[in-house]
């Protein structure tokens, strides 16, 4: 993001990392991870479409994530924490600097259990994936989101049935957990055409904590 902000980014450019002692996720929380063990990158795009459909961005960096983890079931938990299992194994951040976004993505690789941030975490070591090397999925990941995001940058709108299709969240009693504090219990149902979840009561949700019930 600062390379961005001094212009000296391009479109495309790529910044991995080998650990992470104060990685920034949503609302501002805070995430670690030791060397070697998770594959940890950012990168910059410069959307063309109208900035109104932009939040489909970070839904199509998840889906890009789930797909190239097919081979371990992984599925989205709205709008793009990365499950194995019903357990965290890869979450997003997609932030507007300048005239783009800067996507920043964490993915558990070698941990083991010891070094999970939380019980309710997981990594592709622990899931069997031990033949994984990070530059192999950095490289997938990338290939998925470039040929999504391109055809969505186009104007066509097929990542929605994709995404809806390795969606955690749609069935799912959830309790929905707003910035400023407030909670929501509904069933999620959808997802809009500007990738905001729809819950049975009719209530689109476009920014918050999900949190699955059953």
């Amino acid at each position: 993001m600062q390379r961005v902000r001094d212009g000296n980014a391009q479109v495309g450019d790529v910044i991995t990392a080998e650990f992470q002692s104060a990685g920034r996720g949503r609302l501002d929380r805070t995430f670690e991870a030791p060397k070697g063990t998770a594959l940890l990158f950012s990168f910059y795009i410069e959307p063309q479409r109208n900035r109104d459909d932009w939040g489909w961005i970070p839904l199509i960096a998840g889906y890009s994530v789930a797909k190239t983890l097919h081979a371990f079931h992984a599925t989205v938990k709205w709008p793009n924490d990365i499950l194995i299992n019903n357990k965290k194994v890869s979450g997003l951040i997609a932030e507007v600097v300048g005239d783009g976004v800067v996507i920043g993505i964490g993915i558990n690789v070698g941990m083991n259990e010891d070094q999970l941030p939380v019980e309710t975490a997981t990594s592709l070591l622990i899931e069997g994936g031990v033949d994984l090397t990070r530059d192999e999925i950095l490289c997938e990941v990338l290939e998925e989101f470039e040929e999504h995001f391109v055809q969505w940058d186009q104007g066509i709108d097929e990542v929605q049935p994709l995404y809806m299709h390795v969606s955690a969240t749609l069935g799912k009693e959830v309790r929905v957990e707003y910035p400023g504090g407030a909670t929501h219990l509904a069933v999620a149902e959808s997802i809009s055409d500007i990738g905001a979840l729809i819950l049975d009561d009719g209530t689109h949700v476009q920014s918050a904590d999900v949190i699955h019930l059953r």
